[in-house]
């Protein structure tokens, strides 16, 4: 699957970063989803890692994810962060971009995602990237009220 959103807020890109980046509070976005920070890593930056663990009754895996890019907004410049999936059943990568407004304190921000279920085959490519697009876009939506 593979989706962009992009979403405009009145956030400054700091506030807007900080809200993005905090991986746990994507638990209370993401149906079925809790997100947890493995601990023996740094909580931001390159190299953390933390895992979202998905699970309806008897049906769960873990999508374990490394950040791999870390560059916070700064001035007029860009924030990047990239997120590559390491688990055995869904794999890819996201980009998460936080870019200032040039006039004004807003910012615009934009999820780029590529992902795949490794054992569903190109079937569920399309059904599975408008359920992440929906997903996402609620989630973008609500954490950059």
């Amino acid at each position: 699957m593979s989706f962009e959103i992009t979403r405009r807020t009145s956030l400054s890109a700091r506030e807007a970063w900080d809200r993005l980046t905090d991986w746990e509070a994507h638990t209370k976005l993401i149906p079925f989803t809790t997100v947890a920070m493995d601990g023996s890593r740094p909580p931001v930056g390159v190299g953390s890692m933390f895992v979202a663990r998905t699970s309806m009754g008897p049906v769960a895996f873990d999508d374990p994810m490394e950040v791999t890019h870390w560059q916070p907004p700064e001035g007029d410049q860009a924030g990047i962060c990239r997120i590559v999936k390491r688990g055995t059943v869904v794999v890819g990568w996201a980009v998460l971009t936080v870019t200032p407004d040039v006039v004004g304190d807003g910012c615009t921000v934009t999820w780029l995602e590529q992902a795949d279920v490794k054992k569903a085959g190109p079937l569920l490519r399309g059904p599975n990237a408008l359920v992440g697009k929906a997903v996402f876009s609620r989630l973008l939506r609500t954490l950059l009220r």
